[in-house]
């Protein structure tokens, strides 16, 4: 699939989405809301150029400053972008702070293509954080950030919730085209998570990664993580790894989406659970990144970032 330009898309009357075409690894979508004062954005970008290019969409929008900066989870390409928004309140989940400060600007960049430029990043973690939800105010248009108690795609993912225009910006609970992606959390909690984003009501989301879509992507993460779940059970129950699971596994429908590969780190977090392990617990993340990396051909993970 070719990649295309990103493009800043008016979903609502002064709301954008900035969408990242072809939403892989590591290209994410971003968003920000207008209002009198100025602009809240909504994450950043995975590199230095890529932010640069957020920001010159913004610019061309509107010339008001962007006073805030919302995190809906601390990956890196929601975050990594964040040291060049200096004038920003930016706000975030105490579990994001946690996280970006844990992490610096990791390592395990590595097991993605080398010729990625990544620029010159700088680990910038949230300096307002809240635990259950803040309210954010463009003019009078209420904004609702929540985050809902259980490790879904993070141990701290937060939505965007605007309900005057039945609008979810929704962070990587949602991915729109590409394989959802849960070892960093659970796929217990987030099929969980999505059955609260269902009850809101949505009319318009913003996925984390993927063109802007209807409710009905909702049902079909979830599809995909209740297939993650079956297919472990079935492997664990013959004494297969998590590799020998997915190599053995027919990807049907799913084959289709962008990553595939992602279907051996799913299983290692759904592997954990079935061992007991509590929803978003550590596991050995680099024995799940080398299982992708192999289910790649051995190749370093695809990003045109």
């Amino acid at each position: 699939m070719s990649v295309t330009s990103p493009r800043a898309e008016e979903v609502s009357a002064g709301v954008y989405a900035y969408v990242q075409p072809d939403g892989s690894w590591w290209i994410n979508n971003t968003g920000f809301l207008v209002g009198r004062r100025g602009v809240i954005s909504i994450d950043t970008c995975a590199t230095e150029r890529r932010t640069r290019a957020y920001r010159e969409a913004v610019a061309k929008v509107t010339d008001r400053p962007i006073t805030t900066l919302v995190n809906t989870h601390h990956h890196g390409d929601h975050t990594f972008g964040n040291y060049l928004f200096p004038e920003a309140t930016i706000v975030g989940h105490e579990r994001v702070r946690e996280q970006i400060l844990a992490d610096g600007i990791p390592g395990y960049r590595s097991a993605w293509s080398a010729s990625v430029e990544w620029g010159d990043l700088e680990p910038v973690p949230p300096f307002l954080t809240y635990t259950d939800q803040v309210t954010l105010y463009s003019d009078e248009l209420r904004c609702e950030v929540r985050h809902f108690g259980l490790p879904a795609h993070t141990t701290n993912d937060s939505i965007v919730w605007i309900p005057e225009r039945r609008l979810l910006f929704a962070g990587d609970l949602v991915f729109n085209g590409g394989t959802p992606f849960v070892l960093m959390g659970s796929v217990t909690g987030a099929i969980e998570a999505l059955d609260l984003l269902r009850d809101l009501g949505a009319e318009t989301i913003v996925p984390g990664h993927g063109e802007v879509c209807g409710p009905d992507a909702i049902d079909r993460v979830q599809a995909y993580l209740r297939f993650v779940q079956v297919t472990a059970e079935r492997g664990r129950a013959a004494g297969l790894t998590p590799l020998e699971a997915a190599r053995e596994t027919d990807l049907g429908e799913w084959a289709e989406l962008l990553d595939s590969e992602r279907i051996a780190g799913n299983l290692h977090r759904a592997y954990a659970e079935l061992d007991g392990l509590p929803r978003g617990a550590p596991i050995d993340l680099a024995a799940a990144v080398l299982d992708m990396i192999t289910l790649n051909g051995g190749q370093p993970l695809t990003c045109h970032a």
